[in-house]
């Protein structure tokens, strides 16, 4: 055999996400890309903001000599500074560039805490609906995904956490906005989960983390926030990327930063840097680390995404669709109109419209809708849904 049995496995039961992006493919060589309305995947359509570029070709006119090299593993320190500045005004706390690591995107530094922290057959809670990709992530370092469901409003059902954790537990991954369902927790549920955490720690003798993913921080609505989970958790790590609120996906750029709070803090960063090496990304690219310095405060245009999302919402709901309002990132995650979700899917095929079933992030029953694209293509797409529906029986 040519592939190890797990990643056979793996690969035989792969994304979704990945299948329907292959199907928009091939249905464009056949109706024509125009007529394909393509909702599978997160993949920003905007540029990314215009100081960017700017910054970008300042550097390439005006190189920094020996900006290519390698650096030290955790990055340069005046990026992780920048970093560390920001984090410390929004969190009330002094963060310094010794609680930030540069990384290869938010996936490469999931991958990084999770191998600084498991032993083997440790347990890490996430919470469904979830990015699928952290089941692998957890088996790449020994762990065991512990899937818990949140409650009807997507929120974290505290009773059932504590349920779930027992000796094994290590940390909790949590996503907020999140992927697939827009939904930002408060700093009530912060509070309160950051309360059971302490509690359970003390108990098994041993703390328990909380890996928030944030790549979606940024991109809020109508004056929501996303509290600082460093204000409520103490053994919080933060773990991001530029990829959506910089659009710069395909640059893989990121960070891990740590609450300067955390017993331990400066032997936790050492495992993470010696790990980001270990692991084979060694470093986070050089020429990323230069730009995002100075655009630690900067995101894309956020209007563009809210009538993206206002358009699409709007719509839905006038047709019967049942879904909660995202209050950010960039995904719709509607109850499916069939009791089968990958049912609905295929029916929705016949109208050349593309989705993820709810099952693939652990909620079946749902299915997600990535509304990242541009505005011309939802637009074109209403009638395509009203079809449906009307297929459906959901409008006569």
């Amino acid at each position: 055999m040519l592939l190890s049995d797990k990643v056979a496995s793996c690969l035989g039961s792969g994304s979704y996400i990945r299948k329907m992006f292959e199907e928009g493919d091939r249905l464009a060589r056949i109706h024509g890309a125009d007529k394909i309305f393509d909702f599978t995947i997160g993949n920003p359509s905007v540029d990314p903001p215009e100081k960017f570029r700017e910054a970008l070709k300042q550097l390439a006119i005006n190189p920094i000599p020996g900006m290519h090299r390698y650096m030290s593993n955790a990055g340069y320190p005046e990026t992780r500074t920048a970093v560390a500045e920001v984090l410390s005004e929004q969190s009330g706390l002094s963060l310094t560039a010794d609680h930030v690591v540069m990384t290869v995107g938010a996936g490469g530094g999931l991958n990084v805490v999770l191998k600084a922290i498991l032993n083997p057959g440790d347990e890490v809670i996430a919470l469904s609906p979830y990015f699928v990709e952290y089941g692998f992530y957890v088996d790449n370092h020994g762990g065991v995904l512990k899937v818990v469901p949140t409650d009807e409003q997507f929120l974290p059902d505290l009773p059932a956490i504590e349920a779930a954790i027992n000796p094994k537990t290590r940390a909790i991954i949590i996503n907020s906005p999140n992927n697939p369902t827009g939904v930002i927790y408060s700093e009530d549920i912060l509070t309160k989960l950051g309360q059971l955490l302490e509690k359970k720690s003390r108990e098994l003798g041993r703390p328990i983390f909380v890996l928030s993913d944030e790549p979606y921080a940024k991109i809020v609505y109508d004056g929501a926030e996303v509290p600082s989970v460093f204000k409520f958790i103490t053994n919080a790590l933060m773990v991001t990327s530029h990829s959506k609120d910089l659009a710069l996906p395909g640059e893989r750029i990121g960070y891990i930063a740590v609450n300067p709070r955390i017993a331990g803090v400066e032997t936790l960063v050492n495992g993470l840097i010696f790990c980001n090496r270990t692991l084979g990304f060694v470093n986070a690219p050089a020429l990323m680390q230069r730009l995002v310095a100075g655009l630690q405060q900067e995101t894309v245009n956020i209007a563009e995404y809210q009538e993206k999302r206002d358009v699409l919402y709007n719509h839905l709901t006038s047709l019967g669709f049942e879904l909660i309002k995202p209050a950010g990132a960039f995904y719709l995650f509607p109850k499916s109109p069939l009791p089968d979700d990958l049912e609905f899917i295929q029916r929705a095929l016949k109208y050349n419209i593309l989705l993820v079933p709810g099952g693939g992030f652990g909620a079946p029953g749902y299915f997600r809708i990535a509304y990242c694209i541009d505005l011309a293509i939802i637009q074109r797409s209403l009638p395509a849904w009203t079809a449906l529906a009307q297929d459906l029986g959901m409008i006569k």
